[in-house]
């Protein structure tokens, strides 16, 4: 948190002084949008930024938070919703932060801004906001909100750093998979894989404790705040879990370690703090949970909001693991510990619920396995039968899980029985925990010295329960029929090998993210800002609208500002005719990849290539490779040390070891997937070139995608125009505007995929970029094309 004043409380306002009406508001922000891009440093006029603030003005002055009187579905000018593309170099968040706050400021209200990734927060917290503050006349102070498990419970740490025997039940290993497939050879296996995990859960003990007793070190003398983020190195998330706070093994106050507990010393900043900066899935998941401002009490923006119906199916999902189920012989031993302290008697029979939850559980697995081990995928994944691919060169996801969907949501007949009795014993035990919960925080309330034991109890139960919840959330999902009317859930297996392990989830997830979105969130909403460079799509905001949940809102004004680049005179956009169909894999592969070839031979500065596979990365490494690489393209090799490929080192380390390459002189390549498609900021000579080896279209497999395909198809609608188009459109604006990042730049992007122009939907693609010089290549001849 930072702040310009010596105080972490901003002044109070005199509240006779408040804008009394929406004309009062709006000139108020404006004149601070004013007053801020002519007096802070790095700020300046942009007509597209003050199109953006202007309509931000107008939107939110009429609104009137905290009114319990507002309707959730009222619209203008009771509710406000600004939806704004602001195309690459508009500055939206310039925008937003110099109107949102002073209005926000002058009505003693709080802004809650929320990203989708951390460089963004990362340039809110570290370069936007201060900016901000150093230039109004009003300071404000302003925190970062991370969720709970970024920091350390400093109960659970103490009790680790000890390398004690009774410590290590708290993450006791479930490495072997307990429902090992059902042969001689199986059985034999899964036994030594048993005696393998439980050595390696011991060696991994000592090694973890001997790092915990050095965090605790760090602790104590101030070195380090408990934050993961701040450690030198991140820990894996095996090493950092066992001690990371947590909701269900926290009692709060309560606890012995409170008032040096470096969440809720976050906390306590956060509750001071006028701006706070989160990210989607954080303001999500604490909806209701009073972890932030309650979005009717204060104006919310939601940046790179593109990806808000996505984080919202996420968090509505569930899944559980069948394969693991050793901690559900903790259960009771745990239970019986808590409830013998607490000289409590449940009222039921807690072995017997928990061996019969672990019996239905391994009967959903044997079920399962002998679902997925038909299919021929799960058959090459294990060896059994040759693959669908080449062993080298393949083009497909080699070595991903398999997945397996239930049609229409629709589990077998005989499936019920298993799933119901298992959601009957998890809800049992979860009311036997809740109880004994309950009861240890009265106690712990009544009887402070008691505390101590109180938490160590109640963290006995913490590292059992979310399992427990999800298994219950999950079977609860399984047993739902839809509503009439309403699409099905999507229900899926996911099976794959780990470390030479089987591993198997049950998964469910509802299919419209925008019903989600609408009532859980919009409808509690008054003010907001919902912004990015890639909300219109195929020419308009129909598909983000639907997607977020914001279509016939009443209260939403939805605005396209125009990039301030000149695309047709500072890039090109290049579709290359290639003689093989994208649908033919490896024929299209094997000439998209020779083609590419040639041309990041022409690479001088730097340049980024975009594929939508690994498999497909990895066939382009191994063409710079001599000795995985043909006689006729050894010559390829010559580029191998230009070239630095997503998952050789941290992003981090990629980008700076590229921008180093750029700065000597040299050529420097990037290959990267999805991730690296979007959030790249590389101005100037760090890319002068993107290439697009094909259309991003989402997997095929994806088990939610074919579940709201096949709901769409029932209803008589066409799911690739509807979801699939607008979709891979949003996506290929994000991967071509990584081209041009500010007004001087000059790039090409380059398109190996000729759907682009040949087909109907590509065609509705292009209508939702920038207006490139456009251009298409046969062999080596290059003609303009109109869009």
């Amino acid at each position: 948190m930072s702040t310009p004043s010596d105080s972490p409380d901003a002044p109070a306002a005199d509240t006779e002084a408040l804008p009394a009406g929406p004309l009062a508001r709006e000139a108020l922000a404006l004149a601070a949008f004013d007053h801020v891009v002519s007096h802070a440093a790095g700020f300046r006029a942009r007509p597209g930024q003050r199109e953006m603030a202007a309509l931000i003005a107008h939107t939110l002055s009429g609104v009137s938070l905290g009114d319990g009187s507002v309707s959730g579905e009222a619209g203008l000018p009771e509710r406000g919703i600004a939806v704004v593309q602001a195309g690459t170099g508009v500055g939206k968040s310039a925008a937003y932060v110099s109107t949102v706050i002073p209005l926000a400021l002058a009505q003693q209200k709080r802004v809650v801004i929320s990203t989708a990734t951390v460089a963004l927060q990362e340039q809110l917290i570290a370069k936007d906001l201060p900016a901000l503050a150093a230039a109004l006349p009003e300071p404000f102070t302003y925190a970062l909100a991370k969720g709970r498990g970024r920091y350390v419970c400093r109960l659970k740490l103490d009790q680790l750093s000890g390398g004690d025997a009774a410590s290590a039940d708290l993450f006791e290993s479930d490495d072997a998979s307990e429902t090992p497939d059902a042969t001689a050879a199986g059985m034999a296996a899964h036994t030594v894989a048993s005696a393998a995990a439980s050595a390696r859960a011991a060696e991994r003990w000592g090694e973890r404790a001997k790092q915990y007793m050095q965090w605790t070190v760090q602790l104590d003398s101030g070195a380090w705040d408990g934050d993961r983020d701040r450690l030198d190195e991140p820990p894996e998330g095996e090493l950092w879990s066992p001690v990371a706070a947590e909701r269900h093994s926290c009692t709060a106050r309560h606890c012995p370690s409170y008032n040096s507990c470096s969440y809720y010393q976050a906390r306590a900043k956060l509750a001071q703090s006028q701006v706070i900066v989160v990210n989607h899935d954080l303001l999500l998941s604490t909806l209701g949970l009073h972890a932030l401002p309650a979005p009717e009490d204060c104006y919310l923006v939601f940046d790179e909001a593109h990806h808000l119906g996505a984080v919202a199916q996420g968090q509505f999902s569930e899944s559980m693991d069948l394969m693991r189920s050793q901690w559900l012989d903790r259960l009771p031993r745990a239970v019986d510990e808590v409830a013998g302290a607490m000289q409590h008697t449940p009222g039921v029979d807690v072995a017997t619920l928990a061996r019969e939850m672990k019996s239905a559980q391994g009967e959903l697995a044997r079920m399962a396995m002998a679902r997925i081990g038909a299919l021929p995928a799960w058959a090459a994944l294990t060896g059994r039968a040759p693959s669908r691919t080449p062993a080298r060169g393949g083009f497909d996801a080699a070595g991903a899980p398999v997945v397996d969907r239930f049609e229409g949501g629709a589990l077998p007949p005989e499936w019920m029985e298993v799933v119901s009795q298992l959601h009957s014993r998890a809800s049992a035990l979860l009311k036997v925990m809740e109880a004994l919960a309950t009861q240890l925080k009265a106690n712990a309330r009544d009887n402070p010295g008691d505390a101590a034991r109180c938490a160590r109890l109640y963290s006995r139960l913490g590292v059992l329960a979310p399992r427990l919840q999800h298994a219950q959330a999950t079977a609860e999902l399984w047993l739902q029929d839809p509503a009439a009317g309403q699409p099905p859930l999507a229900k899926w297996l996911e099976a794959g090998i780990q470390h030479g392990l089987v591993t198997l989830t049950a998964h469910a997830c509802p299919l419209q993210p925008g019903s989600l979105l609408r009532h859980q969130l919009w409808s509690k909403v008054r003010a907001a800002v919902v912004t990015s460079a890639s909300l219109v799509t195929c020419g308009g905001f129909d598909h983000f609208l639907h997607e977020s949940g914001l279509a016939f809102d009443d209260a939403v004004v939805a605005r396209e500002v125009q990039s301030p680049f000149d695309h047709a005179r500072q890039g090109r956009l290049i579709v290359v005719q290639t003689q093989a169909d994208p649908k033919d894999v490896e024929a299209y592969s094997r000439e998209m990849l020779d083609a590419l070839m040639d041309d990041l031979a022409a690479v001088q500065r730097g340049a980024l290539v975009l594929f939508t596979s690994k498999a497909l990365m990895r066939r382009a490494q191994e063409l710079l490779d001599p000795s995985t690489s043909s006689g006729r393209t050894v010559a390829y090799s010559e580029l191998r040390d230009k070239v630095l490929a997503q998952g050789e080192a941290s992003r981090t380390q990629l980008l700076r070891q590229h921008a180093e390459r750029v700065a000597a002189g040299g050529a420097s390549i990037l290959f990267g997937l999805q991730s690296f498609g979007e959030g790249l900021d590389l101005p100037g000579e760090l890319c002068e070139w993107v290439f697009i080896t094909k259309l991003p279209f989402a997997s095929p497999s994806d088990p939610v995608g074919q579940a709201r395909a096949d709901w769409l198809k029932a209803q008589g609608r066409d799911p690739f125009s509807e979801l699939v188009v607008p979709a891979t459109g949003a996506r290929l604006l994000q991967w071509t505007g990584r081209a041009l990042r500010s007004e001087t730049d000059e790039a090409v992007v380059v398109c190996y995929d000729a759907r682009l122009l040949r087909q109907s939907y590509g065609r509705r693609m292009l209508k939702g970029l920038p207006p490139y010089r456009l251009q298409r290549r046969v062999g080596a001849v290059l003609t303009d094309v109109s869009a």
